[in-house]
């Protein structure tokens, strides 16, 4: 299948599928900490990601002690459990270890891959120890080079989001990590994002810049049709928040897809890609009898043109 004119651009293996250009688009349904520290609630996610029909699911792994800056340990909030420091809700929406096991477990039963944004050295080897499919830097960490390097030593692809980055900087991090198993993510980091700063034409900017790596798109946009349109631009694979709810607690909830948009995403981009074709020109099966009973001809009699159908 078809998914672009790209079909020469290398393609990456990510786990059992491959994302680039000729493969079918990559789907991957961003849990992130929408499960609020819950495994149950991930469950349920990560079954709505089967039954969408998505390629994988994907958390955010922290350590709160080295990603929380210090000044802000001791503010108080209000949250689910009451009003709390800001340290002890990052811990409280962060999965230990054991749990990992539980979700490794539940998505190799629902026969799905999982995946998760490390934003830390030491989540890293948390995670390695699942041999993930590939790993995602977010937007937030495309500047911690030393974190980037940690990531692609695993072996593991890597893909890098590019909100709120200049294209310097995602130079630069490129030529950190080398373009090898490398993908590339357009993202603008504003939750939700309005229409107006999506910029999709920067995918075929990024296609064009980067010419060795699978470009695609995580988005945090309210709505599905501007998804779509990043696939009918060139995007090899997506990324959207998954949510049971968005009226759920939390800071990306509002920024999610529930599980019925979900799948009516997954279905609609389907239908996109098939319909994008591979850009030859042909005349179809589908359209033979209405060529022989409707297509004109042109004739002259007289010097005056005279139309006649073909049939």
């Amino acid at each position: 299948m078809l998914t672009s004119g790209r079909s020469a651009r290398p393609s990456v293996p990510v786990g059992r599928s491959r994302i680039g250009p000729g493969e079918p688009v990559y789907v991957i349904a961003e849990i992130g900490i929408n499960h609020n520290g819950s495994v149950d609630l991930a469950k349920i996610l990560i079954d709505g990601a089967v039954r969408a029909g998505c390629n994988c699911v994907k958390f955010q792994k922290r350590t709160p002690e080295i990603c929380t800056p210090a000044g802000q340990w001791h503010i108080e909030r209000d949250t689910p459990w009451g009003r709390i420091t800001y340290i002890d809700y990052r811990r409280r929406v962060e999965l230990s270890p054991p749990q990992y096991e539980e979700i490794d477990a539940h998505c190799r039963a629902r026969g799905i891959a999982w995946a998760a944004s490390c934003w830390d050295e030491p989540s890293v080897d948390v995670i390695a120890a699942f041999a993930p499919p590939f790993f995602k830097a977010a937007s937030a960490c495309l500047t911690d080079h030393a974190l980037l390097r940690r990531m692609k030593a695993t072996g593991a692809p890597l893909i890098v989001s590019t909100g709120m980055s200049t294209l310097d900087e995602i130079d630069q991090a490129v030529a950190a990590v080398g373009t090898d198993d490398l993908l590339i993510a357009h993202s603008t980091s504003t939750y939700p994002c309005p229409p107006v700063d999506l910029n999709l034409r920067m995918i075929r900017t990024l296609t064009d810049r980067y010419p060795d790596v699978p470009i695609g798109y995580s988005g945090h946009e309210t709505g599905l049709a501007t998804t779509l349109a990043a696939v009918a631009q060139g995007a090899c694979f997506v990324e959207r928040h998954l949510t049971l709810d968005r009226a759920l607690w939390g800071s990306d909830q509002a920024a999610s897809v529930e599980i019925g948009g979900m799948e009516r995403l997954v279905r609609d981009l389907r239908d996109v890609e098939v319909a994008l074709g591979d850009g030859v020109k042909r005349v179809y099966d589908s359209e033979l009898a209405s060529r022989q009973r409707l297509r004109r001809v042109t004739s002259r009699v007289d010097g005056e043109p005279v139309f006649a159908s073909t049939q």
